[in-house]
This record gives structure tokens, sequence and C-alpha cells, in this order.
């Protein structure tokens, strides 16, 4: 069931980025008098589709069908990309019969190098306008709400906010010297921000002692796709069940589903991790623990029980964390909102090429860094549970990854397209469609191996 849904997650995210995209190139190549032959989400064998000359049918087509100026809309049985496949153009299908004569009017290879360009370019064109369109939309519609804390209110011993001399009780001034206002900036400010960097912290002790520090970058980086955390919590964070085990200790001392879980032998702790710790190092000795149901504050004793299947000691709880401190919300007009939406967009194509120099650099495991479908399906199905924003978000991310993948030139995608567009504007003739063919070939075989790879590599994490 879990694989299922991991399917199902990953066909709804690719679905959608992918349906942009190739809009882009359908819409751009008919203005330009283009045919489109197929309109296709799925590579591989056709599961069913419609055009004017059939209707609605299961399978392929015959092999000799001749739609003329009709598209053939169609679902394929591979979720793993999708293809417009423009009359006199050598694409994904490898289709050269038709190249074989001379140009027609509503081919792709009859038109100027600037409709070329246009049409290769619009897939990419489209993905950032969904994301900026995303990002605009819920930027309008929500405002932006902020955690109106810098101060920190527990570190996790060994981490690397700890290792650079953050301190429980610190309150973060600037980062950078980017001066910080929220916690959602000091977030932004140690993982998106500068990625690889190292980063100047200039914090206020609880003694109202200045200092500034240092906090590796590559430790952050680490820290980030290794899924470690910073190792901080800001001032005003709870600890709340998410749900309570039955037959275990925190079901028989009366602990709810939604209580804020607020001290253990009378120490108040501020992170899940804090508290797992605490209870983990008692083992089978009795705790004094409080909660909160509602509006009261409850206690009682509780001992850990040993549970060998993690191999440490716990009491039936699974916990999340909640922020109850002060909150600051802004409403933005359609102009902020689309400036936002645009300063989005930008923020996650330079975050794209600094995760790939940074990887280049060393800075960064590949391993680490770079997610394939497995990883999209379970991040697409954290976000979906937290709410539709979260899911368009991420639509929205991936968006714009996969447009400034697809514009690289790299043979088989558009920018390698691109590229040969360019060649034939300059020299003023067409590139022989035997290299055009072996490009493509070429392009594609590397594709699939680089999708495998990625493939087994979340598999394997």
């Amino acid at each position: 069931m879990e694989t299922l849904n991991l399917f199902v997650q990953f066909v709804k995210v690719i679905g959608i980025i992918v349906t942009i995209h190739e809009l882009g190139h359908f819409l751009t190549a008919k203005a330009c008098g283009m045919r489109a032959e197929i309109f296709a989400i799925g590579m591989g064998f056709r599961l069913f589709g419609w055009n004017k000359i059939n209707g609605f049918t299961f399978g392929n087509l015959p092999e000799n069908w001749d739609g003329g100026a009709n598209t053939d809309y169609r679902l394929c049985l591979l979720p793993i990309g999708g293809y417009v496949k423009i009359s006199g153009m050598v694409d994904e299908s490898f289709d050269n019969d038709q190249l074989v004569s001379e140009p027609k009017p509503w081919e792709f290879r009859s038109k100027n190098p600037f409709q070329k360009a246009l049409v290769i370019s619009a897939g990419v064109l489209f993905n950032f306008i969904l994301s900026f369109g995303i990002y605009s939309s819920i930027a309008f519609s929500e405002g932006k709400n902020e955690s109106a804390t810098t101060t920190v209110s527990y570190v996790q011993s060994g981490s690397v906010c700890y290792s650079a001399g953050i301190r429980a009780g610190d309150k973060i001034l600037s980062i950078n010297n980017e001066p910080v206002n929220s916690w959602e900036d000091i977030a932004s400010g140690l993982t998106l921000e500068h990625l690889g960097e190292d980063r100047i912290i200039e914090v206020q002790t609880a003694e109202n002692i200045k200092k500034t520090i240092k906090a590796d970058g590559k430790s952050l980086v680490d820290a980030i796709t290794q899924k470690k955390g910073l190792g901080i919590a800001p001032d005003g964070i709870r600890i709340v069940t998410m749900a309570v085990e039955s037959m275990m200790p925190a079901e028989n001392v009366g602990i709810k589903a939604g209580d804020t879980l607020l001290s253990l032998n009378g120490n108040a702790f501020f992170s899940a991790e804090e508290f797992v710790t605490v209870i983990t190092k008692n083992k089978e000795n009795p705790l004094a623990i409080s909660w909160k149901h509602g509006n009261i504050v409850k206690q009682d004793t509780i001992k850990p029980k040993y549970d060998g299947s993690v191999n440490r000691w716990r009491i039936g709880v699974q916990t999340g964390q909640l922020y109850a401190g002060p909150k600051k919300h802004s409403d933005y007009t359609l102009v902020q909102a689309l400036s936002v939406g645009l300063d989005q967009t930008n923020m996650n194509i330079g975050l794209f090429f600094k995760t790939i120099s940074s990887i280049f650099q060393g800075k960064m495991s590949f391993r680490e860094s770079i997610g394939g479908p497995v990883q999209i399906a379970k991040i697409a199905g954290q976000q979906a549970e937290k709410g539709i924003a979260d899911f368009l978000l991420l639509i929205a991310s991936l968006s714009v990854s996969i447009a400034v993948i697809n514009i690289l030139p790299i043979p088989a995608l558009d920018g390698g397209h691109l590229v040969f567009i360019i060649i034939e504007g300059i020299t003023k003739k067409e590139v022989p469609i035997k290299v055009k063919m072996i490009v493509q070939q070429i392009g594609v075989a590397l594709l699939l191996l680089l999708f495998l790879f990625i493939t087994i590599n979340d598999l394997i994490k």
C-alpha cells in the first residue's frame, strides 16, 4: 500500500509539471503554424488517448496512422516525462521517415530560427511561469507568517550550531551581516542562502554580551543533506503528542494525542530530540512527567519501556514541534505578491546552480544532495498531508529545477535542440539528420542511465 501511495504522489507531481512543460511546446508550435502529431504524458506504450479521427481508443494506434493536422492526445505507460511530436523534428520518437523529403510548410524544419527557438524554449518558459504563478498566488492569498523571535531556547549537543558556539538563551542578531527579524530569517540564512559558504553569526548572550561566531559552511550543508537538522529550537517552541500508542506507558498515565508535553523530572524541554534523549538516558527509571491537556496541566510518574525493535527505551508517543510564541503576519498587495513570486523563482534558480557548484567543489555529496522519483514521492506525500499550499510549493520548486535542467545544452533535452538551432542559424545550413539522430540517441541513453542511477540511489538511501 505504501509503495502504491508513493507511486501516486510521484505521478501527481510529475504529471502536473510535465503537462505544463509540454503544453508550452504544443501551444507555441501551433501558433507558429506547425503540426503537433502527438501530445503525450508519459513515455513508451500508449495506454489510451483521443484524436478527432479515431475518438477515444486504448492501446497503440496503427503504425501507418496519419492524423494530418490533428493531434493524438495520449497517456503512456512510463511516468517519467512526456513529449510533443512536432512534424519535421528529430525528437524522442526517433521517427525520421518524413525528414527525407523536402520540408513542408507545417514542419518544424521549414520555420525560421526564431520560431524554432521559441518552440523549443517554450516548455522551460511555461515551467518558470508555473512556479512564478504558484509563488505569487500563495503570497497574495496567504501573506507571510513569521515566528517573531530570534532567541534560541535549545541547542542539541554535537549539532552544527552547538559546534559553532550557539547556546540556549542566545539571541541571533545577524547572519553574514544581514539582520534577522524572525526564526524563518534564521532558518533561511543558515540553509538556503549562501549555500556552501561559512556563516558569520552575531549573537547576544543571555548576559547581554555580544559575540561573533562562525558556522562551517560544509557542516551546515551536511546537516541539511543528511537530515541531521541544525540542532536549534526557537523560544516559544512546544512539544506535542501527534499519536499515542496503545498498551504503552504514555497511554497508561492518560496522555492523549494533541497534548503538550511540558517537563520531565521538573526540567522543561524545547525539542523532540531533547525529550527522546532524556527518556533514553533514564531507561526504566520512573520519571515525573508534566503535560497539558486542553487548558488543564496534569502530572504523573511514568516508567519507560524497552522496545527491542529500535533498541531503546520509550513511553509510546509520536512527538512533533509546535511554535506557540509571538507571531507576525503581513499581507501583500498584488504588486508585492508578484514581486515575491519573482524573487522566489530567482532564488530557486540560483539555489540550483549553487547546489551543482557545491557538488563539483566537494562541499556537497552528490549521493545525499540529489533526489529522484522515490524522494520526490516521499516529500510529495509529506507536503500533501500539510495542505494544498505546501504541495503546490513543492511543485513550484521542482518546476524551476526541471526548467533549468531542460535548458542546459545536453543532448535530448531542450537545450540540446537549441544548440542545433543556433548552429543552423549561424551557418545557414541544416545539421545532417544522421548527426541529429545519433546525438539524440546518445542523449536519451545517458538520461535513462542517470535516471536509473538516481532511482537506485534513492532506494539505497
